[in-house]
C-alpha cells in the first residue's frame, strides 16, 4: 500500500468542506432549477432526461441513468412519464433487444427549446453568486478543480457527455435580443424561402 501524504484530519476537513459546500450549492441550484422548469410542469429528473436525450440524440435508459447521475429505475420511470406526455419516444434496436432507448420527440424538443429561450440569469443564484467574479476577472470561474474531482469519480465518459452538451449549445444556439434561440439550419432556411 502506498504511503499517504495527508493527515486524517486534513482528509476529514476536505471531505466535510466539500460535502457542506455541495449541499449549500445544491439547495440553491435545486430551488432555481425547479422555478425555471415549473411553467412546463416538469420536475428536475424529467428536465434532465429531456436535456440528456436531446444532446445524446437517442440514448439507452442506462446511458440516461449514468449521465443523469440517477438510478436506472428512476431514469426509466421518469422517461415513461415523459413518453405519456408525448415528449419522449421509446424504442428497441434490432441488434440490441435488451436495452430500451429513448429519443426526444419534436414536442419534447419544443419544450426544451422554450425553456432555453425563457432562461433568466437574474433568477439563478449560482449565476448571481459568480457574477462578481466575472466582473473582477473578466470571466466566469472555470471550475477546473471541481471538474477534475467529478472526472475521477464518474470517469472520462461522463465528462465527455458533459462537455458535449455545452459544445452543442455553443454551436447550435445563438444569443439574440437577450434570449437563447436555436440557429436555423440550412434545410430550414431553404424551406422558408
Amino acid at each position: 500500500m502506498q504511503d499517504k501524504n495527508y493527515s486524517m484530519k486534513e482528509a476529514m476537513i476536505f471531505s466535510q468542506r466539500i460535502a457542506q459546500l455541495s449541499k449549500a450549492l445544491w439547495k440553491a441550484v435545486e430551488k432555481d432549477w425547479q422555478q425555471w422548469i415549473k411553467p412546463h410542469d416538469l420536475n428536475i429528473n424529467e428536465h434532465h432526461i429531456l436535456w440528456i436525450s436531446y444532446h445524446l440524440n437517442g440514448s439507452s435508459i442506462s446511458d440516461v441513468a449514468k449521465f443523469g447521475v440517477m438510478h436506472v429505475s428512476t431514469a426509466f420511470n421518469f422517461s415513461k412519464k415523459l413518453e405519456e406526455r408525448g415528449l419522449l419516444r421509446f424504442s428497441k434496436k434490432e441488434n440490441d433487444k435488451r436495452n430500451t432507448y429513448i429519443e426526444i420527440t419534436p414536442e419534447g424538443e419544443k419544450v426544451l427549446l422554450n425553456l432555453m429561450e425563457t432562461y433568466d440569469p437574474g433568477k439563478n443564484s449560482a449565476f448571481s453568486g459568480a457574477l462578481p467574479l466575472r466582473e473582477l476577472y473578466g470571466k466566469f470561474p472555470d471550475l477546473i478543480e471541481m471538474m477534475a474531482i467529478i472526472r475521477n469519480i464518474y470517469g472520462e465518459d461522463f465528462m465527455q457527455i458533459f462537455e458535449r452538451s455545452f459544445a452543442n449549445i455553443d454551436q447550435e444556439f445563438t444569443d439574440a435580443d437577450g434570449k437563447i434561440t436555436k440557429k436555423k439550419n440550412e434545410q430550414e432556411i431553404e424551406s422558408v424561402q
